[in-house]
């Protein structure tokens, strides 16, 4: 008998993942309900646990005494002596009770009372399990679907996804593996929910986090994802390390990286920008491949924007159904309006960016010729550059941070605003040079560098420049046969 509990004890253990000690709390409990139901009290009943037999034995303390009159609590001396020769009318004897003498009655309530308690403890069991797994990936298989909710096989327990986390192009069969982020774990009277989605952004992270080694060690970061799910996700990473190309990183070499994880999204499109803490730059980013001919902050302290683009570029700026710039808006965190360069000319902010304009340089069709005319250059950067013989706008109008550092001794945080405030507020204006042959005197084209419009605001840039003197934008110039071939391919 003792061997037959100990082996039940044991299988629970096994079974239901419950500590050994829980279940002999349990069995306790049982012991004294069925107790209190054969005798209608439990007050003087004491248990003692076995833990070396897997063993829970109870225990009627009853007083000695002369004549019986409460069976319950007395038992009497000749009765005690038979159970222990040493028994005196006065003292308590410890009396054991064997299960098999409380009847058929109490035998049920103690059968009920370990099933209650056993479940509720397997409930609490699964919760504190599956609670410490949030924002986690989990797998598990598909089990049923009831009123558009999936249920899904987890092994011990059951989790759902209700359709508002499930992805539109998704369709499951049961037996299907599923992969998906464990988004929360609540309690409920039937035990606990496991709420499951493959529709949040954070399982998009995950995604990347198992299929791009970069992010996993936090080489290259994730700022942000915003999904529209099914459809079009869009991801905006960076690197701490300027020596890593973070977006060349998640696509991976020939793109295998990216197909894997738009392959787990079920053909989902995934976009995926460089990071930026310049604004202008990070929205620009975000709307790539649009070319944006302005970006116009008309409440920076309600984060709002107006992007100016072309006529053509108009409907892809928008997306479908207004998908893009809504994503875009979401993932930059401003609101953003879109309209084209003809609506711009004849709306109010155009009027307005011009009187600014004005503003900011004095009087209309101001020029700035010196360093003293530029707004934001304060007295000490004046020094710098006058000690280093930097007197003129030519002078520093091509240089960048570095440059200015090493020609003037000013520090990395003076040199950039420097930097930031020449991109700002001076744009170049260049007199078209033209060649003529000496001997004919007609024009003649000229060999030297090409010149281009930036694709941010227009300004004429030439391959030697890394960033446009006009807007600051970096600048990446494309080998004419590499841009043939993304043309060919895109035709």
């Amino acid at each position: 008998m003792v061997n037959e509990f100990s082996g039940a004890v044991k299988q629970l253990v096994s079974d239901k993942g419950i500590s050994e000690e829980l279940i002999l709390k349990t069995i306790e409990m049982a012991l004294l309900a069925a107790y209190k139901k054969k005798f209608g009290t439990a007050s003087n009943a004491e248990t003692v646990i076995d833990e070396e037999n897997h063993l829970v034995k109870i225990y009627s303390k009853k007083e000695i005494v002369e004549e019986v009159e409460n069976s319950v609590f007395e038992i009497g001396l000749k009765e005690a002596k038979k159970l222990h020769s040493g028994a005196e009318v006065g003292d308590e004897l410890l009396i054991e009770v064997k299960p098999e003498e409380f009847g058929r009655i109490a035998a049920q309530t103690a059968k009920q009372v370990v099933r209650q308690r056993l479940k509720e403890i397997e409930k609490d069991v699964v919760f504190n399990e599956f609670k410490q797994r949030e924002g986690e990936m989990i797998v598990g298989y598909f089990h049923r679907e009831r009123g558009g909710t999936i249920f899904v096989n987890l092994g011990k327990t059951e989790g759902i996804m209700p359709r508002s986390q499930q992805s539109p192009r998704e369709h499951y069969r049961v037996g299907d593996r599923i992969k998906a982020f464990l988004l929360e774990v609540r309690k409920d009277t039937k035990g606990p929910q496991i709420i499951l989605s493959r529709s949040h952004p954070s399982f998009v992270k995950k995604i990347f986090e198992l299929e791009v080694p970069e992010v996993a060690d936090g080489t290259v970061t994730i700022e942000n994802i915003v999904r529209d799910p099914g459809y079009r996700t869009k991801v905006a990473v960076q690197s701490p390390r300027d020596e890593i190309d973070p977006v060349g990183a998640c696509v991976g070499l020939k793109g295998i990286r990216i197909q894997a994880i738009v392959g787990e999204l079920e053909g989902e499109k995934i976009d995926i920008l460089k990071w930026d803490p310049d604004i202008k730059r990070y929205i620009a980013n975000a709307m790539n491949p649009v070319k944006i001919s302005r970006i116009f902050i008309t409440d920076e302290d309600n984060r709002e924007a107006l992007l100016v683009v072309p006529e053509s570029q108009l409907s892809i700026a928008i997306g479908r159904q207004g998908q893009n710039i809504r994503l875009v808006s979401k993932l930059v965190g401003w609101k953003l309006d879109v309209i084209t360069e003809k609506e711009f000319e004849q709306s109010e902010y155009a009027e307005y960016a011009r009187k600014a304009a004005d503003e900011l340089f004095g009087i209309e069709e101001s020029e700035v010729v010196t360093l003293e005319d530029i707004p934001g250059v304060g007295p000490k950067t004046m020094e710098y550059l006058n000690n280093a013989g930097l007197t003129n706008i030519e002078d520093i109008i091509n240089k960048n941070a570095e440059e200015l550092i090493k020609a003037t001794g000013m520090s990395k945080a003076m040199a950039n605003k420097l930097v930031t405030t020449i991109s700002k507020n001076i744009e170049i204006v260049e007199e078209e040079v033209v060649k003529t042959d000496e001997d004919t005197g007609e024009a003649v084209e000229d060999e030297g560098e090409k010149h281009y419009d930036c694709p941010n605001c227009g300004a004429r840039i030439t391959e030697s420049m890394q960033m446009c003197p006009s807007c600051g934008v970096e600048l990446e110039f494309k080998e004419e046969d590499e841009e043939e071939k993304v043309e060919e391919q895109e035709e």
